[in-house]
């Protein structure tokens, strides 16, 4: 049977104390950026992982990490899995609670306490404020993806205004001039990127039109069938990559070319928006960047007794593929739509 890489084999490896390597396993302060490089780089090499359970018994901790997400969402996947990676990086674990139409966030922050995680890290939580600040009192609590003004809370976001802002300025440079946004459900992030839109659209002097819309494939659907019912635009954003790629599905069912007829954009950058016969231009969510972000407010609030909170604001960046280009001549409806 093969021995276990301990964390002597480790130090060893790079000629440094067995505390030294404890304190880069752990993310504790003190090492230089180039002793952590060498022993993550050892650690992986010789295919180390920390004995968290006898890490447990000694300190009375679990160091498990509780992540709540929507299991539909394909960002919120990208973004656990890279989470996983990071933690285990440094001596932690996630535990997962999907989040469902038939589970609710609740029950899943149940489920993670009942579990004894020691932090929550809530993704595009829809909570109210005040229930999260209570939550917060009972364990760290990092919400991603979401402004939360004024509450005293751990918040790692993008400035989603501004990266529907820079989206637009992206179609209005291509010379497009008619516009629409589909808006998300009724939640502050959808509020913000539709925000992004009518600010960019005011500020190039152009009419906006926001059009009801949702988060899901089948609602990008839905919202298709209604922009072709009527005079199209030449451009459509979309809330997030989900709605944007059934959106486009729905178009070339019709027999709409995307970009030649209508050009989509979506927000999110998921792995959607990289597999589809029409690779989808959108707003990128830096996932390894807002990992990152995540993992050094739980350890500073578990590990270096950080009591104050935090707003990490990530800039955007516009991911441009080939669902935009230049606009075609105006078109009106076809016959019986």
């Amino acid at each position: 049977m093969t021995r276990r890489i301990r964390l002597e084999d480790v130090a060893a490896e790079v000629g440094l104390s067995r505390a030294s390597v404890s304190m880069v396993m752990r993310g504790a302060p003190g090492p230089s950026a180039d002793t952590v490089e060498r022993v993550l780089a050892a650690a992986d090499r010789l295919g180390y992982r920390p004995d968290r359970a006898a890490s447990a018994l000694a300190s009375r901790r679990s160091r498990m990490i509780g992540v709540v997400l929507e299991v539909r969402s394909t960002f919120h996947a990208e973004l656990a899995e890279e989470m996983l990676a990071a933690a285990d990086r440094i001596g932690y674990d996630l535990l997962l609670g999907p989040r469902t139409p038939h589970r609710d966030e609740a029950r899943a922050v149940e489920s993670l306490l009942d579990s004894r995680c020691e932090a929550l890290v809530l993704i595009g939580t829809e909570a109210p404020v005040d229930r999260l600040v209570a939550l917060d009192r009972q364990v760290p609590v990092v919400t991603v993806g979401r402004r939360m003004p004024g509450a005293e809370l751990d918040v790692v976001r993008l400035d989603d205004e501004s990266g529907v802002s820079e989206m637009v300025r992206h179609l209005i440079g291509l010379g497009h001039r008619r516009i629409t946004y589909v808006r998300g459900h009724d939640v502050v992030i959808a509020a913000d990127r539709e925000a992004g839109y009518r600010r960019a659209m005011a500020e190039a002097g152009l009419e906006p039109l926001v059009l009801a819309g949702g988060k899901d494939a089948d609602d990008g659907v839905r919202s298709a069938r209604a922009v072709l019912s009527g005079t199209w635009p030449t451009a459509v954003l979309l809330f997030n990559d989900q709605a944007a790629v059934g959106f486009i599905a729905e178009l070339q069912r019709a027999g709409v070319d995307v970009p030649g007829q209508v050009s989509v954009g979506g927000f999110d950058d998921s792995p959607l928006a990289r597999m589809g016969a029409v690779a989808l231009t959108t707003v990128r969510q830096d996932v390894p960047g807002l990992t990152r972000h995540t993992l050094d407010l739980i350890g500073e609030r578990l590990d270096g007794g950080r009591s104050t909170r935090r707003e990490v604001v990530i800039p955007p960046e516009v991911v441009v593929r080939s669902s935009t280009g230049a606009p075609a001549a105006p078109r009106e409806p076809s016959p019986g739509r």
